[in-house]
């Protein structure tokens, strides 16, 4: 009979991530429809793009960015609510383009999310911006979410 030695591994908590900006996504809204005031998201370089974006169009408070031991860094946001109303800034967050069915556009045809009111995040040859900034700059690319 052959015994079979089991090796543990250190960090049992690592899992590969398929989608990690889906999951961004979600912990900010899981973290909104909680009411929580601060969402920490391991970090990434497109994840800092887009937490850039949706702070220079006032859809959150503040952000930090925390180096860390590992790899990655962690990315703390503040959420927004209205002061009296409590309502939060972000009413809805959808992820548009998926590994399984990337949806790209042309600079022609970028998406206006609820007639202009909110706003979708591309990535573009560019980098990562707002739907506005791509077609100021009359170029295209995979869309990623819809934020508003």
């Amino acid at each position: 009979m052959v015994e079979k030695k089991y090796t543990h591994r250190k960090n049992l908590n690592f899992k590969q991530m398929t989608d990690p900006i889906a999951d961004y996504l979600t912990r900010i809204r899981n973290a909104v429809m909680a009411k929580h005031r601060v969402v920490e998201i391991p970090a990434s370089s497109i994840k800092k793009d887009i937490t850039k974006i949706l702070f220079e169009k006032g859809y959150i408070l503040n952000y930090k960015f925390e180096e860390q031991d590992g790899p990655q860094g962690l990315i703390k946001i503040a959420l927004k609510y209205h002061p009296e109303s409590k309502t939060p800034a972000i009413k809805g967050i959808t992820r548009i383009s998926k590994p399984g069915l990337r949806k790209y556009t042309g600079s022609e045809t970028l998406p206006r999310v609820l007639n202009g009111l909110g706003v979708a995040i591309i990535s573009t040859s560019q980098g990562v911006m707002s739907d506005k900034e791509a077609r100021n700059l009359n170029i295209g690319g995979e869309v990623l979410c819809y934020v508003y």
